[in-house]
């Protein structure tokens, strides 16, 4: 059989998968939320959003959507929604992502990351319609560790804020999925990254909003820490991957690291950033600052090329060119609002 007719078969298979699914996110203007939702829709899902905010320049398409204005700390909202819309598929991403409002605020964070994360569970624990819950953990649930790549079964142990707050996200999942039998795969990704997120704090968006405004960019560290990145379209294949494939055995009540594989400093990164933009006259300011972060973190994907042949179709470079182009085509904004 010719290659295009399999491709064909494969998505139409797809297609047919979420023509009939009824989809309840959390989190849908944040980086991550807009592009699961934009693929679910292209595949005829039904879609509905809690949404405490309408987040300014958020990347989210708001057409064949319904939203829930709420937050996750409302219980009783949270299950209304789900009964009242029969949601059969559960995308838990919200959270409080910031490391350093987390450090700030660390109440805030657990309320929405940990209270949060079960008051979802809790209201799916009590709703039969439920078949498949995808929880975003992170890579910062394992904390620090010199045993790296982190595997899946490396001990949860986040002793800062923003990274305690996801190793309970995270535990509290799993004790859902042995107590309870809820239908849960865990996700825990290295740095997502992409067009979209509106959080300059963060290295990429930052560092490309500075050299586009013709400012050197900062480094709060002192450029040497690690880290995993991956392409925001991969997250979201493979969040949706993984809840297609909910239902086998080796799958669910399962957490799975995603990310390239491709560990970099926060000074390489810069530099692939400077070289792309043709900007190596406005090198980085080292300020070595940053606290209450992890100094390496890197993943090992063994586990989900093996169970789902899941590997990410952006490398580092392609990923960070798009993001580049998205951020060109918005400067505009973040001129006006920074």
């Amino acid at each position: 059989m010719e290659i295009d007719k399999i491709n064909d078969i494969l998505y139409n298979k797809v297609m047919d998968f979420w023509s009939k699914k009824r989809v309840f996110i959390t989190g849908a203007t944040g980086l991550l939320g807009p592009a699961v939702k934009k693929k679910l829709a292209e595949r005829g899902a039904f879609i509905v959003a809690l949404m405490r905010d309408k987040v300014p320049y958020s990347a989210l398409d708001y057409e064949n959507l319904t939203v829930v204005s709420g937050e996750l700390l409302d219980q009783y909202l949270i299950e209304r929604a789900l009964n009242e819309y029969e949601i059969d598929t559960i995308f838990h991403l919200g959270a409080q992502t910031i490391v350093g409002a987390a450090n700030t605020s660390p109440v805030s964070t657990f309320e929405s990351n940990i209270r949060g994360t079960w008051n979802i569970l809790e209201a799916a624990r009590n709703l039969p319609k439920i078949e498949r819950i995808v929880v975003a953990s992170s890579d910062k649930a394992y904390g620090e560790s010199k045993d790296l790549p982190y595997l899946e079964g490396h001990p949860l142990r986040g002793l800062h804020p923003y990274d305690c707050s996801k190793s309970c996200v995270d535990l509290i999942a799993q004790c859902y999925i042995h107590t309870y039998n809820l239908p849960i795969a865990i996700t825990r990704c290295g740095n997502i990254y992409g067009g979209g997120d509106i959080n300059l704090s963060r290295l990429i968006p930052g560092t490309i909003v500075s050299l586009l405004s013709g400012e050197r960019p900062l480094i709060r560290s002192d450029g040497c820490p690690k880290r995993d990145y991956i392409y925001i379209e991969d997250v979201a294949d493979a969040f949706i991957l993984l809840a297609e494939n909910l239902n086998r055995p080796e799958i669910r009540g399962e957490a799975f690291n995603f990310s390239c594989e491709t560990p970099l400093t926060v000074l390489e990164i810069t530099q692939k950033l400077l070289k792309i933009m043709k900007k190596e006259d406005l090198p980085p300011m080292i300020l070595a600052e940053a606290r209450g972060e992890i100094e390496d973190q890197y993943l090992s994907c063994k586990k989900v090329r093996e169970r789902l042949s899941f590997k990410p179709k952006f490398s580092i470079n392609e990923g960070l060119e798009r993001t580049v182009e998205w951020y060109k085509e918005h400067i505009d904004w973040f001129l006006k609002r920074w």
